[in-house]
């Protein structure tokens, strides 16, 4: 990579270029742990990433309230390394830019109340609100100290009621503007508690950590990208704050609850919307916002933001403190003052509450806060359903393979067959091959391209402790070669009758399991990994697909393989209108790139619609992913490292064999070209990819975006 001309200008960083030759080489090691994998400073050119030394820490060094009530905190502004970094951005590269906030939790109250306000005004009929705010660098008085190191000066003055005994809270958040090198901009937050009088400061609202809201978002950040982390957030999304233009209270606890409920909210439900104004002022609508927990399903409190595990001091506080505010922020159809949809119950205050809604009663199902968010495909009563491939006989090139396998319950007693019949009952064996490329095998009579399932439930052998065999109807191809694989499913059903009416009658499922096997004597080769159903789970809690079926990726891609097309479901579709349009391809990777990018393709006037089990219409054109981009603001696929393993996404070609997909501009499609054109699905990106393939060798993606080529796919992911 070129300098750019304006590093040189004026001669003002001859400085920091006399340390480039000893700082090159350090860079070279630390680059990976000091930058995110999509950050523009891991894929830029380390000579120039050793010079500017990218990145923005603030450090609070102590906060002080003077006896006319003057606040002041002095800071250091530092890069990654520790070094000090000059805001002005004469010495090192980079000016800096910081926004102070200022508040405090007064004696007997939760929440934070800020010092600064302002008076916020409507986009459209002039209506007011009154919102926590801060103060710019030039707003108070902001000094040097030292090299990296200011005092900055409050204009807002302490009240003379101010209570020196309770925590102070002072929040920091700015950037550092690094765009003349092609680094972007660096933004970062800090918060610094003390009490005025000296003594030890308390955690007095820790609920959520960032942390949590990581494992789905990746970089929480909004505002422009500037504001960073939970702590920084809860101190001026208070009940102190209101959006003018809808009237709708912006604090912490009910307008996240809110978002994260979207589609589910009584009154979205019921017709209504729930919007808020950003920051801009301009309308962002929440009410498609499907939850990805267990999909759609709000109640695994504890299984995502309120995570036990995460240290917070409050972090039970969902359980033992319930609230009208956050309670009824998802219960939005309750009326606390008439007791409408409350078994009209009257509550004036929330001094009643924990007297009916117990943290735990042991039970579920009931109205302690546990057993009213349970959920009925993960109840505790279910006896439980354990499966595991032992072997596979008879597996060779023309022979029907005869599986051994075992089914038991979590006390490790065996489940016979016959418990296994009737109702929603299941269990099924899916043979399939390749495992280079799945899809390629001609299965006999099977409809299915590539595998072929077969319900086990009547043939089984099996003796009292759950072992059992099953021999296949249909058998490998005879010219077969190479590795084929086996996995098994299945689930039970259940009933519950505390449940919710809709609810009673359930269903639970087994993690399923894929056993490997050579055709033809040559080394057995598992799947390749691309992706961790790990990482699936940091969003979706626990994936579970296809009726509690299917939820593990080794498993789905038996299935959803190059060839693979919503054929056998579509005639039954349940739209009309579906019926006639072209088969759908679900291939794994094209399929969870489209859904992914759902919104995105929406907003484009486009639409991704599979006809699933049943004829059901499936549209996933309003998916809203949750990865934050730099500036804050949703629908980040570009990075991939949230799903896929190993830099997978740099492994070029993708596969094998070309995807079907009837209803794009392409059919068939290389297989890289699928997969990139289901996020960059513009005709220019199309062309781009044809342009470079050839019908006798193929996709020559790899030439300029595999790992390590000149446009490998994190070059040109980085700061998207």
């Amino acid at each position: 990579m070129r300098i750019p001309k304006p590093v040189f200008a004026k001669g003002r960083y001859l400085i920091a270029l006399g340390l480039i030759a000893g700082s090159v080489v350090i860079l070279g090691a630390e680059k990976k742990d000091l930058f995110l994998h999509n950050d523009l400073a891991a894929v830029a050119n380390p000579q120039l990433v050793a010079w500017v030394q990218p990145g923005l820490v603030y450090k609070v060094v102590s906060a002080k309230i003077a006896s006319d009530g003057t606040v002041s905190v002095d800071f250091k502004t530092t890069d990654p390394n520790g070094a000090a970094l000059d805001a002005t951005g004469v010495v090192t590269p980079g000016t800096i830019s910081t926004s102070f906030l200022l508040a405090s939790i007064p004696k007997g109250q939760t929440e934070f109340v800020s010092y600064i306000t302002r008076t916020a005004t409507a986009a459209t009929g002039g209506a007011t609100a009154t919102q926590a705010s801060g103060e710019s660098s030039t707003t108070g008085t902001l000094s040097t100290v030292a090299m990296g190191e200011y005092l900055y000066t409050f204009k807002t003055k302490m009240p003379s009621t101010d209570d020196p005994t309770t925590t102070h809270r002072v929040g920091l958040y700015g950037s550092r503007n690094l765009t003349q090198f092609g680094l972007g901009t660096n933004y970062a937050s800090v918060t610094f508690d003390w009490v005025p009088n000296g003594s030890t400061a308390a955690l007095p609202r820790d609920i959520v950590r960032t942390e949590d809201c990581n494992s789905c978002h990746d970089q929480l950040a909004f505002h422009g990208g500037s504001r960073k982390g939970v702590d920084l957030c809860i101190m001026c999304h208070t009940p102190q704050t209101t959006d003018p233009n809808t009237g709708n209270t912006l604090d912490m606890k009910v307008f996240i609850h809110k978002i994260h409920m979207g589609a589910s909210l009584p009154s979205v439900q019921a017709g209504g919307t729930y919007q808020q104004y950003n920051y801009i002022n301009q309308p962002v609508d929440y009410s498609t916002v499907v939850y990805p927990s267990n999909p759609g399903d709000p109640r695994n409190c504890a299984g995502s933001c309120h995570n036990p595990k995460n240290g917070a001091a409050q972090t039970n506080d969902w359980m033992t403190q319930p609230s009208q505010a956050a309670c009824g922020s998802c219960h939005d159809d309750v009326n606390f003052a008439t007791g409408a949809n409350h078994n009209s119950i009257i509550q004036s205050d929330d001094s009643k509450c924990a007297t009916c809604h117990l943290p735990s009663s042991g039970q579920e199902f009931d109205l302690s806060i546990t057993g009213a968010h349970a959920n009925p495909t993960e109840s505790a009563s279910a006896p439980g359903i354990n499966l595991a491939i032992t072997k596979v006989d008879n597996g060779a090139a023309g022979k029907a393979p005869t599986v051994s396998f075992t089914i038991k319950d979590n006390a490790g007693n065996g489940i016979s067959m016959a418990t296994m019949t009737g109702g929603s009952n299941r269990l099924a064996l899916v043979l399939a091959g390749t495992a280079a490329d799945y899809g390629t095998a001609s299965l006999g009579t099977a409809a299915t391209p590539g595998y072929v399932s077969e319900n086990p439930v009547p043939t089984a052998q099996c003796d009292s402790a759950g072992n059992c065999t099953y021999t296949f109807t249909h058998s490998i191809p005879a010219g077969a070669t190479g590795t084929y694989a086996v996995g098994i499913e299945g689930r039970r059903g259940l009933s519950l009758p505390n449940a919710p009416k809709s609810e009673q009658s359930t269903e639970y499922g087994a993690v399923n399991k894929v056993f490997y096997f050579s055709v033809d004597g040559s080394p057995v080769t598992p799947r390749r990994t691309v992706v961790s159903i790990n990482n699936c789970d940091n969003c979706h809690t626990k994936l579970s697909l296809h009726g509690e079926n299917r939820n593990q990726i080794e498993m789905c891609v038996l299935c959803h393989n190059a060839n693979a097309t919503d054929a056998p479901t579509r005639p039954a579709a349940v739209v009309t209108s579906d019926r006639s349009l072209p088969n759908q391809g679900i291939n794994f990777a094209m399929m969870i790139h489209k859904i992914h990018t759902g919104e995105t393709m929406g907003a484009a006037g486009l639409s991704y619609i599979i006809v699933g089990f049943g004829g059901s219409h499936n549209d996933f054109s309003d998916v809203r992913y949750p990865v934050f981009t730099p500036t804050g603001s949703t629908a980040d696929t570009a990075k991939c490292y949230m799903c896929h393993v190993n830099s997978s996404e740099g492994n070029l070609p993708i596969g094998l064999n070309a995807v079907a997909d009837p209803q794009g501009l392409l059919n068939p499609v290389g297989a890289t070209t699928s997969a990139c054109t289901a996020c960059h699905f513009d005709t220019s990106a199309l062309a781009h990819a044809l342009s470079n393939s050839s019908p006798k060798f193929g996709e020559a993606c790899d030439v300029c975006h595999a790992t390590g080529a000149a446009y490998d796919v994190d070059v040109v992911h980085a700061g998207k």
